[in-house]
């Protein structure tokens, strides 16, 4: 079997928002049978999902599938970025192209790009050279993704579009297909993303791990949190604590996205998890792993029941290399009483660290404007890493210059490592459970 198409997407970006990455992969499924009707059922496309069964040996099976299939969907996201498995997928896929045009004289751009959430920058040189948005899939769309369309109105004209240029562009590619690659074996590609893993892997000692993320915020399922006397204001939310973007217009991206976007281009990696109640301990190993932290805190749900115990028992601890950062969202409300009200909910929560959110080292910034916020986070993010690098008296020569702290050393890469919510603290209920896998 050959199919149309190998659906190649980051797993991250299928927990963070299964129903969206759900429909698109069926739309474009049944927009093509629509358009290419002499295709069966079973060839139009291969998804890991719906195709591994128990017992059977993925990574065997995602190689012959890529080396089998016409063409390669690959849904661009910082996730998709960030992960092993699609840097993997790509450069495979990449590679047969190249060995067919090298073979055959033919060019055949079977990779197509779908930007699922707009990438961070530094993408590799390779990436670069495709191009993933064309005109006549609306401004809409390259402006900030299919994911945003399919949020703002899932059976709306621009989505459908979008939906309608990916699928004849499959169609077209799979009428000359590529070269089947029958040695294809995943284990021993290298991928050329993430960008970091390799470099990183030549630093021994590690000094510092990703940038640990945690966010406490509202969901679109729930009145937004609101401070005692006070209207429910704030930015817009989602199905998601990690979709809330507090500044807008535009709502895209979210914090999360700009936050992570900062923190890649500044050389690091992140990781996210939601505030739970044993957020102490997560800290705690964090920082025994020579890893940073910084708590995203929405002042809308900082008194919300799930929230309120985890962050006041922090507040009553020592967490020397954790920075708070809470934003003012745009629309939040002016100087006045219900201004107060908002800041003193969060006053309330934070009363030790409050005190100090004006200290010459500040791990802890309320109020932040969105022009401000990538300043500041990257600041509190060096005060930390400069914080953990005292605590440690193997630092070796150089590693301190290396985070921009003195003269010389070498710049320290961060340690690569998947972007995203974890779901539960495992793989998602569906698709195949195994270590690889999991950080597609």
């Amino acid at each position: 079997m050959r199919p149309y198409f190998f659906f190649s997407y980051a797993r991250r970006d299928h927990e963070a928002g299964r129903a969206f990455v759900d429909q698109f992969f069926t739309d474009l499924r049944d927009e093509l049978a629509r358009i290419e009707p002499q295709a069966g059922p079973g060839e139009l496309a291969y998804r890991d999902t719906e195709a591994l069964r128990l017992g059977d040996d993925w990574e065997r099976q995602l190689s012959r599938m890529l080396g089998a299939s016409r063409a390669m969907v690959a849904l661009y996201s910082p996730e998709y970025f960030a992960s092993l498995y699609c840097g993997k997928e790509w450069t495979a896929f990449h590679d047969r192209m190249r060995r067919h045009e090298d073979e055959s004289g033919e060019s055949v751009a079977a990779l197509i790009p779908v930007l699922w959430e707009p990438p961070p920058g530094g993408l590799p040189s390779e990436v670069k050279k495709i191009q993933y948005v064309q005109q006549d899939m609306g401004e809409a769309y390259a402006r900030s993704g299919l994911r945003d369309l399919l949020r703002t109105d899932p059976h709306g004209a621009e989505y459908t579009r979008v939906v309608r240029v990916v699928a004849e562009r499959v169609r077209d590619v799979a009428g000359r297909p590529i070269a089947e690659s029958h040695q294809l074996d995943l284990a021993t590609v290298r991928g050329c993303f993430p960008a970091q893993a390799s470099a990183a892997a030549a630093v021994e000692p590690a000094t510092t791990g990703p940038v640990r993320l945690f966010v406490a915020a509202g969901r679109a399922d729930e009145d937004a949190p609101a401070v005692p006397g006070g209207a429910p204001q704030g930015g817009w939310y989602g199905p998601r604590p990690w979709d809330w973007a507090p500044y807008h217009p535009p709502t895209r991206p979210s914090l999360v996205v700009r936050a992570q976007r900062a923190i890649t281009l500044a050389g690091h990696s992140t990781t996210l998890d939601e505030i739970g109640p044993d957020l102490g301990a997560r800290l705690d190993r964090a920082r025994e792993d020579n890893q940073v932290s910084v708590l995203l805190v929405d002042p809308w749900a900082v008194g919300a029941g799930p929230y309120r115990q985890a962050l006041s028992q922090f507040d009553d601890r020592n967490h020397p290399v954790t920075a708070v950062l809470v934003p003012t969202g745009t629309d939040d409300p002016p100087e006045g009483p219900a201004h107060a009200r908002l800041w003193a909910g969060v006053r309330q929560v934070f009363p030790r660290n409050w005190l100090h959110r004006s200290g010459p080292e500040p791990l802890f910034r309320v109020r932040v404007a969105g022009e401000r916020f990538e300043d500041a986070l990257l600041t509190m993010v060096t005060v930390a890493q400069n914080k953990l690098l005292d605590d440690d008296d193997t630092d070796p020569a150089g590693v301190r210059a290396g985070f921009g702290l003195g003269p010389g050393g070498p710049a320290i890469p961060g340690l690569t490592v998947p972007a995203g919510p974890p779901a539960g603290g495992s793989a998602a209920p569906t698709g195949p459970s195994h270590e690889g896998e999991t950080e597609r």
